[in-house]
């Protein structure tokens, strides 16, 4: 039991992020398991994904969705459940 836990590490609750404004500052993407990937055909920008993801990962500019922020997306798919095109896919993270 003891060599399983040779690399444990106590830290505080919510981990790093231990002031507001700072979740930024740590990249989070590497816990993805699958990624959302755009078709462009079908978007009509209507910022649905912009609106609900969690982790602010959705790039937009000039009012457009223009892709994703793959270094702070966890995948957890809402912003393809949202979508009322379904423009977007959530395909398999490959490393």
């Amino acid at each position: 039991m003891a060599d399983k836990l040779k690399n444990w590490k106590n830290i505080p609750i919510g981990g790093k992020i231990t002031k507001a404004g700072n979740a930024a500052e740590y990249n989070t993407g590497s816990w993805r398991t699958f990624k959302p990937e755009k078709n462009e055909k079908k978007c009509i920008n209507c910022l649905f994904c912009w609106i609900y993801c969690p982790d602010s990962s959705i790039k937009v500019e000039d009012g457009k969705m223009v892709g994703f922020d793959y270094e702070h997306c966890k995948g957890c798919g809402i912003c393809a459940s949202v979508c009322p095109v379904k423009c977007i896919d959530m395909k398999k993270e490959e490393k």
